[in-house]
């Protein structure tokens, strides 16, 4: 229960919120009206009152009519789980696409609610409005507008996911392979994505760093370019409105060639952050209920923050089980630790339609040598003599599609094995 609280906190922090008072409360029966019961409606009352809040986050579903009641119980602005939520991704897109879905998602979730302030159809500044601001006007917004506003944004979607399909299709054409990162906010996916390709993609120690997703390319051993995709973390209760909306941003994980999954392995809550994440997979139909990987594409579980993992048993347990998984890496993002046993992996996966090549190479020729150490791993590499010339007999694994590019760009000697 703490881990959730801190979770909530969390998540405030995430918005700017100043956390005056955190409390857990437990609802033995959920009132309709209120969701608590009266003494407890009093109690957080006073707490209110004491610290002069003007919002109250309550980290659980509220109706329309739960939150009204509390709204005026209480003297102040609430917000529930999925209005917090919704808040930051608002705050955070940063793309034309992120911000039609958040904005969709939004909609949606005000749709079945009184509708307060669409402030953000007006704004400057990102977020929809849940927490008000210097000189924002309350606008009453019929139904048939946000019916409307909803159609609009769905057809720009379509035309997004149509653009989106055509992308990939374009890269599916590419001998590139795509990499996928997936997994709970904050389990250091944007730093494993850093460590990997050298960008600077934010990454800070926050829920929701990441919103929108990036794409940039690595290079592994024996594979000249990867295309390393990193997406929007996923969270508890994640809003189902938001997974519908982002389910065009996530549909990369559809056609990745490889997909993994980052967690944050020194968190008490762990193991219930991984089944959260299968279970946002499996609601977008990406896997089926409980499996561990999409559609067939194989997923590796990456067992982030081994640095915080302090406990000298705990870590060689840790190390111990991974040796015993076939789908498991464990590192450490931020100081490199098991990186390179990492990429290794990756390229054993992505590289098993890989065949061996004997290559037979002038000495002279340093181009194709060249060539073939970045888009090839040289398994061997022997110089010989023969009469007055000199020789390189090597043993190359590498995928057919560019061992046939090889041969036109180069003359040379080539036998498989």
């Amino acid at each position: 229960m703490s881990a959730r609280l801190e979770e909530a906190r969390g998540l405030a922090l995430a918005i700017g919120l100043n956390v005056g008072e955190s409390f857990v409360y437990r609802v033995r029966q959920s009132r309709p009206a209120t969701l608590f019961g009266s003494g407890q409606v009093e109690e957080i009352g006073r707490l209110v009152t004491e610290a002069q809040a003007e919002l109250v986050v309550v980290d659980n579903g509220l109706t329309p009519v739960q939150q009204s009641n509390l709204e005026k119980a209480w003297g102040a602005k609430v917000i529930d789980r999925t209005g917090l939520i919704l808040e930051i991704f608002g705050e955070r897109a940063a793309t034309a696409e992120g911000r039609l879905q958040v904005e969709l998602a939004h909609l949606d979730y005000q749709a079945g609610r009184l509708v307060r302030s669409w402030t953000h159809l007006e704004r400057q500044r990102g977020g929809f409005g849940f927490l008000g601001g210097p000189g924002e006007t309350q606008i009453e917004a019929d139904r048939r507008m946000i019916r409307d506003r909803m159609a609009r944004i769905r057809r720009e979607l379509d035309q997004v996911t149509r653009t989106r399909g055509l992308h990939r299709a374009r890269r599916q054409r590419a001998p590139w392979p795509v990499i996928a990162l997936v997994g709970y906010t904050n389990a250091g996916k944007s730093t494993l994505f850093n460590r990997l390709t050298g960008a600077d993609v934010m990454a800070q120690d926050m829920l929701f760093a990441t919103l929108d997703p990036t794409m940039r390319q690595i290079s592994l051993p024996g594979i000249d370019k990867a295309i390393l995709s990193d997406t929007v973390g996923f969270v508890s209760e994640l809003p189902h409105q938001l997974v519908a909306a982002f389910r065009a941003t996530l549909e990369e994980l559809l056609s990745a060639d490889l997909v993994l999954h980052v967690r944050d392995i020194a968190h008490v809550d762990t193991d219930a952050q991984r089944d959260d994440v299968l279970d946002v997979l499996a609601d977008l139909g990406a896997i089926p209920e409980g499996d561990q990987s999409i559609d067939e594409t194989p997923m590796i579980e990456v067992w982030n923050k081994l640095d915080l993992v302090t406990d000298p048993e705990h870590r060689a347990a840790l190390l111990q089980r991974a040796e015993q998984e076939r789908n498991v890496a464990v590192v450490s993002a931020l100081t490199g630790e098991g990186i390179d046993a990492l990429k290794r992996k990756l390229a054993d996966i992505l590289g098993q339609g890989h065949r061996r090549y004997e290559l037979v190479l002038d000495s002279g020729d340093g181009a194709a040598l060249a060539w073939l150490h970045a888009h090839g791993d040289i398994l061997s590499e022997e110089h010989e003599a023969v009469g007055d010339e000199a020789q390189i007999l090597l043993s190359v694994r590498m995928d057919p599609a560019d061992h046939d590019r090889f041969l036109r760009q180069f003359t040379t000697r080539s036998t498989t094995s």
